[in-house]
């Protein structure tokens, strides 16, 4: 007989009177698992089945006891649950599952070992290795607890078996898992414009490719720069040193997925675990936004109005340092999400304005890593400096490489700002803003400020020149488009720019 709702808010249990986990030798298994071992001594394993039902309305993560007795080399689990149709329209299972050590499970993740999601039906841990997407290192006796995460649920119910296996023995030396982490710096070419992904996923989460392979692809799209962002986990971090630099600098971070919305943590320091485990309703974002932050990082929602469960951003922006406003290829959630940025730079809503990038959230072909990209104003090609653009804004999206631009306001006199600049003129000053555009043939050009809308030279252009005051325009940025193709929605992105700002401060619009 299946749990209430309460019951399993109380006790965090899946199955009706579900055991702990814990491994037995053949003729020991109890309640729903099935126990066999093999051997005796070092080499010898065990393994227990446990099977439940996971009922609607469960909560997101139910946490499963796992006993590890002393002596224990590997952990190895495996999964699977049914996957019933259901009717047209309505959800049917998909089970999320990762582990925490004896540790525990509280928020912030002090026993976290791993979490793969849906990505993958089995796992392993041992010492000196394990399974991409979880983190090597001691197998100490203790209870542990498996995390899983029923993302959807069929009215059915989620039938589910687990099977974990205990090898005993002798542990590989701790240090054959000595972290590789990638250098804070490489070989830049000082103050200059430099491209990068800050949304690329590996094996280490759901993504196809190894960090070696996405580094190859980042250098073959002419990028200078990517951000580790993987589905709730650090694993990565320890892998992608001999990949990067010194032509290519990576950045670790992760996309900390939860259920009311995706937020991206852009160069934390390497190992920085970001919790997920909470929802809007919980008031917990602030306090990890701040773990981005104290480790050096920037916190960036993504997609905010992607259309997939749980993808949207309800979180609201007072913690964000900037938004992900572009993300892959051009579709209408991004014409949204542009839409709403550009009501952010407006003040719409009492929120502060925001500086916007672009990333490929990249994970298998056909996606393209660089596609898009952001191309950021740096001092250096250094995770300090790459940062620093970024957090003021002085950036633009590009969809590829080819494409370049520049987009500057000057007055009469020489003031002179560039994109994510100020230009601090009196209100009556005449400015000249310039925009000139490479490796977008037939694009159509276009000027948006404060009012909306507001200058466009047709395909074919290159360059434009537009005047304005800064009583008549708090900002103005650019816009590179294609040609529609469904009029009068305006045609897919080629580029657009954050924001140059006009007149005096007035002391809410710089953070």
């Amino acid at each position: 007989m299946a749990l209430s709702r309460r019951d399993l808010l109380s006790t965090g249990a899946a199955a009706a009177a579900a055991a702990p986990l814990t491994p037995a030798p053949a003729g020991q298994g109890q309640g729903q698992g099935q126990g066999q071992g093999q051997g005796q001594g070092h080499g010898r394993t065990e393994a227990r089945t446990l099977r439940g039902t996971i009922p609607p309305g469960a909560p997101d993560f139910v946490y499963l006891p796992l006993d590890i007795p002393p002596g224990i080399r590997e952990i190895r689990i495996a999964y699977r649950y049914e996957k019933p149709p259901v009717p047209p329209g309505t959800a049917g299972n998909a089970l999320d599952i990762g582990i925490f050590d004896q540790h525990g499970t509280a928020l912030g993740g002090r026993g976290f070992r791993g979490w793969s999601g849906g990505a993958r039906s089995e796992f392993f841990l041992r010492a000196d290795e394990a399974t991409p997407g979880y983190l090597p290192g001691p197998i100490t006796p203790g209870r542990w607890h498996l995390a899983l995460g029923p993302y959807t649920v069929a009215p059915a119910g989620l039938p589910y078996e687990i099977t974990a296996t205990l090898e005993y023995g002798e542990p590989a030396p701790a240090a054959a898992a000595t972290p590789s982490y990638p250098p804070l710096r490489a070989r830049g070419r000082g103050r200059a414009w430099y491209r990068g992904d800050c949304h690329v996923h590996s094996v280490h989460s759901d993504g196809r490719r190894t960090p070696a392979e996405i580094a190859a692809l980042a250098r073959a799209a002419g990028l200078d720069f990517i951000n580790s962002a993987e589905h709730n986990t650090t694993s990565a971090h320890a892998a992608w040193g001999p990949s990067a630099g010194p032509d290519l600098l990576v950045l670790t971070g992760e996309e900390v997925t939860t259920r009311t919305g995706h937020v991206l943590a852009v160069g934390t320091d390497p190992g920085t675990f970001v919790d997920w485990r909470y929802r809007a309703r919980d008031n917990r974002f602030g306090r990890f936004a701040r773990t981005v932050r104290d480790a050096g990082g920037l916190v960036v929602p993504a997609h905010p109005h992607a259309t997939c469960l749980g993808c949207s951003w309800k979180f609201g922006f007072a913690d964000a340092d900037a938004v992900e406003v572009w993300n892959g290829p051009y579709t209408p959630d991004d014409e949204v999400s542009l839409a709403s940025w550009d009501a952010l730079l407006r003040g719409g809503g009492g929120h502060r304005p925001l500086p916007a990038l672009a990333g490929s959230d990249y994970h298998r072909d056909p996606d393209r890593i660089g596609t898009p990209q952001t191309v950021v104003l740096a001092e250096d090609l250094t995770r300090d400096a790459i940062l620093a653009g970024l957090r003021a804004g002085r950036a633009y999206a590009a969809e590829s490489a080819a494409v370049s631009l520049s987009f500057t306001a000057v007055t009469p006199r020489g003031g002179h700002a560039g994109i994510g600049e100020r230009l601090s003129c009196p209100p009556d000053t005449e400015v000249l803003v310039q925009l000139a555009v490479t490796g977008a043939p037939g694009c159509e050009l276009r000027l948006v400020t404060d009012q909306g809308l507001v200058h466009t030279v047709p395909a074919a252009a290159e360059s434009l020149e537009w005047r304005t005051t800064p009583a008549r325009s708090a900002y103005v940025r650019a816009e590179v488009r294609h040609p529609a193709v469904a009029p009068p929605l305006p045609g897919a992105l080629a580029a657009f720019t954050n924001p140059i700002r006009l007149g005096a401060s007035d002391g809410r619009a710089d953070r």
